[in-house]
Order: C-alpha cells, then structure tokens, then sequence
C-alpha cells in the first residue's frame, strides 16, 4: 500500500445497499448483443456546457486504444471479481470472452444485456434488472486475464507473456487462498454501486456454466485520485494519494505496454490486486506524532513533514535540531517515494473496504490496492522494499494478492477481448 500515489472519497453521489443473487444469460441471447454491438455508442466525457452532465448520465467511452478503468479518473464505488474457469474447452473461453466484450459495451453505455421484463410470462428475464433508469453512472468494466489462463488447458501457453507470473512471496504478507489468484478478473468502477453490482452480477451470470467466482471485494470509497480529483483519505484518515500519476507522459513512460513479447499486450498494462487488513484498533489507540511519524506527512493538510501544504515536495535530507532527518527513512512516504526508487511510479487506483467485523469481533477492513503497471518488477520492486522497512508495517497486513494481464481497449464493436487466441 503507498498513500504517496493512491486515494479514497466521495464526490456526494448517494451510496446504496449491494444486493446480492446471480442466475444465467443465454449464450444465443448474449451474442445476438454482440452482433448488435455495431449499434452501442458510449457518450463522450463530461461535454463542455453551462450545466455539468449529471453524474447518473455521465459515461465513458467503451471501445479505444486502452481500457477504460485505468487513466479514468476513479469513481466513487468498485467491485472487483477474480474468476476461474470451470470448463476446459476453448470454446467455451472464446464464448465468454465474446459474450462479456458485447455486454460491457453495452452496459457501459447504461443499457442492459436483454430484457429485464419479456412479455411472455413463462419466459427468464434476460437482465437482472437492478440497473433499470439509473443511467451509465461513469460506469467502467475493466478485464484482465491471471497467469493461470495460459495453462495446459486451452492451449494457450504460445499466447502467455513472459512478464505474466505469479507475485513472489514478500515480506509483510499473510496471503489467504481465498483472496488470491485466478483465470480472469473483472474491475467494475461507477459513481453508483448499485450499477457496479448489476454489471458483474450479469457477467457472472451469463457465464455461469463456464466460470465460478473465485473471490471479490466491495469497495465503498476511492482511494485514489485522477486528474482534477481532491485527495481523498484512507481508514487510517489520512490523505492518500497526493502524488499519483495523472500526466499522460507518465502513463507512456511508467504504465502503458510499448514493447512486449506477445503483440496483443501492446497498449495493455499489468495489474496487481492486494486486499490490505488494517488493525483498526491498534492504529486509533496510537498518538498523533507517531501517526505523523509512521506516515511522514501531517494528517488533516497532508502535508510533508518538511513543508506546509499538501503538495509540497519532500525533503528527504532536512535534518532537525537533533540531527536527525525530520522525515524518517522508514517512514511511508520515504520508502514510497520515487525520488528514492530510481524513478519507479505506479498508476494507483484503491478503494477502501468493510467486511464488518472479524471472528474475534475486530474490525474488518482495510484497502484494497490496484495499481497498474508496464511492468509488475514495478509493483515488486517498490513492495519488497516497503514489506522489509515500512513502519506501516505495524498496522497493516497484506492477506490478498493477483496479478493480470489486461489487454488493450477494443477498437470497434464485434471485436472481443483475447480474439488473438482464437485465430
């Protein structure tokens, strides 16, 4: 976790309940969308005009050189699905792949996969119907396929990135299998939870004699800043995410895949997922100063502890009247910085968490870190040093960790992601 470049808040859209369920979608159904998908059009970005685009219209361009969920400035709700394939033929990938690509487009732009109302009495909704008027709400799906996907059985080893492998084990760590790994994974972001609900509750039901759910995480609040974004605060009630990347140089130079020995990850990016449990209590039992001391900056402003404002630029080498440095070595922003890493940044894009109270009636919650990356030596370069330093480390455990590989946006509707594979 780096609160120097991730984030967390609210922009007061209203927050609703996740409601839970899930069933199947036709495959006949689900392609006839994509056969349709000549027809779906996102809206552009915000339009320039006196009266801003209401949140619930807002939307976000599906089809592109990149994903979309990445560069996008985060929204205010996630839910992140990790998934693995049930069925061994490649066929049955190539059909999910083919039906997920259409119904993001499409659910993207705030429409649903199918009727949620058929005429017919006897007949099975085709959409769940949760997200019914509640418009785009800057909804992104993003999709990216784990190293397991390239294994013997789809015959897909040819196609596996070099860079594609498993994170090594770290210090810091007390990984669950329940929140590890898997085929596929889904990242749906939207200013309404409800809207990210219904779009991977589709997915996954669509898909359902193909895949199972391997894990998920509901984020309740962003925990990372775009562009033009506020810093939001993490559970520890710090500012997180003052120094994220939102320069497009930055995003070339530290995120987007140029150059790789597989063609269809050119435009891509990696993604590492790291569900992050922070001890509550301990943490609010601890004196402001140490607080201070643990993350290097001042808690309301966010300020360095060698400056006065959010944004000031640390000064790792100011020592005070003691002769030591005023920022410790081992604090978060030290280690985190790029200054002290060669240069190494990470895109942010975390969430904070609840999953209510543990078995031992503890608070249950903590961040759930994305970050993407051209390179995920990025993410293990930069975590190897905080596991082994960090005085965070006395509040947080990592208990999840992924990795993906997320291809490229699609350029135009009919195409589907991984049609690489296929031939």
């Amino acid at each position: 976790m780096s609160s120097e470049e991730s984030a967390g808040a609210s922009d007061g859209v209203s927050r609703r309940r996740f409601f839970g369920a899930g069933a199947a979608v036709s495959a006949a159904g689900a392609l006839a969308v994509g056969a349709a998908g000549g027809a779906i059009a996102a809206t552009a970005l915000r339009p320039a005009q006196d009266t801003p685009t209401p949140v619930s219209e807002l939307s976000y361009p599906f089809y592109g050189d990149h994903q979309a969920g990445i560069s996008t400035p985060p929204q205010d709700h996630l839910v992140f699905m990790s998934f693995d394939m049930t069925s061994k033929s490649a066929t049955d990938l190539q059909l999910v792949l083919a039906k997920w690509s259409a119904a993001m487009a499409q659910m993207c732009a705030g429409q649903t996969v199918g009727s949620a109302e058929p005429a017919r009495e006897q007949a099975v909704p085709v959409d769940t119907g949760e997200a019914v008027g509640m418009g785009p709400q800057g909804l992104t799906l993003t999709l990216g396929f784990g190293p397991s996907l390239f294994d013997e059985r789809f015959g897909l080893a040819k196609f596996k990135p070099a860079l594609l492998k498993d994170l090594p084990a770290m210090a810091g760590e007390s990984l669950q299998a329940g929140y590890t790994g898997g085929d596929l994974c889904i990242q749906a972001c939207a200013y309404d939870p409800q809207v990210a609900y219904h779009a991977v509750r589709n997915l996954a039901r669509m898909a359902r004699t193909q895949v199972k759910t391997r894990w998920t995480v509901l984020g309740f609040g962003r925990a990372s800043a775009g562009a033009n974004q506020s810093t939001p605060r993490n559970l520890m009630g710090f500012k997180d995410g003052t120094r994220n990347i939102t320069q497009a140089e930055d995003m070339d130079q530290h995120v987007w895949i140029a150059d790789s020995d597989q063609d269809w990850m050119v435009g891509g990016s990696y993604l590492v997922a790291r569900k992050i449990h922070m001890l509550i209590e301990t943490w609010d039992a601890d004196q402001i100063g140490d607080q201070h001391t643990v993350f290097g900056r001042s808690k309301e402003e966010g300020a360095p502890l060698t400056g006065k404002a959010e944004h000031d630029v640390p000064d790792f080498a100011a020592k005070g009247s003691d002769g030591a440095t005023i920022i410790a070595a081992d604090s978060h922003v030290a280690l985190a910085a790029h200054e002290n890493n060669g240069g190494v940044k990470l895109l942010r894009r975390g969430y904070n968490f609840t999953d209510g109270i543990d078995d031992v009636g503890r608070l249950d919650a903590g961040l759930f870190f994305l970050s993407f990356q051209k390179d995920p030596e990025q993410f293990i370069k930069l975590q190897s040093k905080l596991g082994a330093s960090d005085r965070l480390n006395e509040y947080i455990r990592h208990v999840g960790s992924a990795l993906f590989a997320v291809p490229p946006g699609l350029p135009e509707a009919g195409k589907y992601f991984g049609q690489e594979f296929f031939g």
